[in-house]
């Protein structure tokens, strides 16, 4: 008896393994919520109370925009071969670069679409650079890209807390405000900032053109579906893997800037600038499947996660961290039955 791979699983047998990780997961929710004290069902209820009013809907609209960006992004990333470990450290090159064009070139009508030229194309640099280095050393991407968080992180709070530190700021860490030629327009009195909700929503739709309908998509599918094959038929794989690593930095990078620009209007410290979307954004693209038109759909959820575990978090005084305890389990109950539904017991010898 032993498992083997099984090259075309059934609808029925892909369905079934989904339906059991995903139970697994929410039976884990619920025993966690019970150590909590609180009944379940409440706590999914909390967790879906974003949907039911105006001002919820806007949170998970907020929270959507970056996860939109980058998960589309990433969603090309991971089916080409690259696994970008680092959105949130290119997010954060991205917010940089925005907050510099912002505070110090002259303000006018350029100001906005400069600042998320030099943003995204500092993210695609940060990203480009994991991607030259596996291709030229052969360095893991996923530890590199990892490791470039954190520089970015204490870059950040170097500017803020040294030469980029506001001039009327006494004990906090940020810049000085954006100029209003900096400040990207809301939807009423949201948060929600729409020109980057259309700059990812045009993201997704064009990069999953660009991979289904393009000769370009079709040698980065073959690259990551089969690297041997893809060797074979003489493409090139490193720059394919350079391209498509510039193209998912520089739309984290974009999120970057539609945070500093269109939420906070300063550069602030790390955790205040992102809430994690770098790395939520993986399961974004994770569910996706390798499709960035699907990250229109999975991007939402996740934002939902994220506003629902908000009010986990003040309604029941839940930790901070319950939000990367669902999503974590989330991503992990799907990985088990994506492994389990490409396996097979074999019985015989």
């Amino acid at each position: 008896m032993r498992w083997e791979l099984d090259p075309s699983p059934s609808p029925w047998k892909v369905f079934l393994a989904y339906s059991l990780f995903v139970a697994l997961a929410l039976l884990l929710l619920d025993l966690l919520s019970l150590l909590y004290g609180v009944s379940p069902l409440k706590a999914y209820g909390l967790l879906l109370s974003p949907l039911g009013d105006s001002l919820g809907l806007a949170e998970v609209g907020r929270r959507t925009i970056p996860l939109l960006l980058i998960g589309a992004g990433l969603a090309l990333a991971f089916r080409v071969g690259f696994f970008n470990i680092g959105a949130e450290g290119q997010l954060l090159m991205g917010a940089v670069g925005g907050a510099y064009v912002a505070l110090f070139l002259p303000p006018g009508p350029w100001t906005l679409p400069l600042m998320f030229l030099l943003g995204g194309g500092l993210g695609a640099v940060w990203s480009g650079l994991a991607a030259w280095l596996r291709v030229r050393f052969g360095a893991n991407e996923i530890l590199t890209t990892l490791m470039q968080n954190y520089l970015v992180y204490y870059l950040v709070v170097y500017l803020v807390a040294g030469p980029w530190k506001g001039q009327m700021v006494f004990g906090f860490l940020y810049t000085d405000r954006f100029p209003p030629e900096a400040q990207l327009p809301r939807l009423g009195d949201t948060l929600v900032h729409w020109p980057t909700l259309l700059l990812g929503i045009a993201a997704a739709l064009g990069l999953q053109l660009l991979l289904f309908r393009t000769p370009l998509g079709f040698e980065w599918r073959v690259l990551g579906e089969n690297p041997e094959a893809a060797r074979y038929l003489g493409l090139k794989g490193g720059r394919l893997i350079l391209l498509a690593a510039l193209l998912s930095g520089f739309l984290a990078g974009l999120a970057g800037v539609g945070e500093v620009a269109g939420i906070h209007l300063r550069l602030l410290e790390p955790a205040q600038i992102s809430l994690g979307y770098g790395f939520t954004a993986i399961l974004v693209a994770w569910l996706a499947r390798g499709r960035p038109l699907w990250a229109l759909f999975t991007a939402p959820l996740l934002g939902l996660i994220l506003a629902g575990g908000d009010a986990l978090k003040l309604a029941l005084s839940m930790p901070f961290r319950v939000v990367d305890v669902v999503a974590g389990l989330l991503l992990l109950s799907l990985i088990g039955a994506e492994a389990l539904s490409q396996r097979r017991l074999v019985w015989r010898r």
